[in-house]
């Protein structure tokens, strides 16, 4: 009798201890690495549009061949404070990546973008794009001064 119990004692023992199979959960995955990727006619799956002006008070706008140092430190404080929430240099967050925007939008729609967002993607066929290629996350706005906006406009062309 003693050696049926050590025998079945021994074969529970010896059972017990295969391998666990890990079971793999389907489920939501998020990644944080993927940059930004520019073709000539597209980012991110939105069109590049460099005509569009956008909806908002910027109608012409230019830059000086040399960035403005100090009104660039002055928007990477804005930046730093209010768009880093949504917005990395070269990494897709919530709002797209800024780095090389200038080569992807006119001046004035990124300043529309800051001034107006709301009638931005109401009415701007990129805007509302980009709207639909980040899950609908709406820019809200900051209600900057054309001031403000317009550093945060120079700070983007230092990234």
């Amino acid at each position: 009798m003693k050696k049926i119990l050590l025998i079945a004692a021994l074969g529970s023992f010896v059972l017990s201890c295969g391998e666990k199979k890990e079971e793999k959960k389907e489920g939501f995955e998020m990644s944080r690495t993927k940059t930004v990727e520019t073709t000539a006619n597209t980012s991110e799956g939105v069109p590049v549009d460099m005509n569009n002006k956008g909806v908002g008070p910027i109608t012409s706008m230019s830059f000086d061949a040399e960035i403005d140092t100090e009104m660039a430190a002055a928007g990477e404080a804005k930046y730093t404070a209010i768009c880093t929430a949504c917005h990395m240099a070269e990494q897709r967050m919530i709002g797209p990546a800024l780095k090389g925007v200038y080569d992807r939008r006119s001046p004035e729609w990124v300043m529309n973008m800051i001034l107006n967002p709301d009638g931005m993607l109401r009415e701007d066929p990129i805007a509302k794009a980009l709207l639909k290629e980040y899950n609908n996350a709406i820019m809200l706005n900051q209600n900057l001064s054309q001031e403000d906006a317009r550093a945060v406009a120079e700070y983007l062309r230092t990234l």
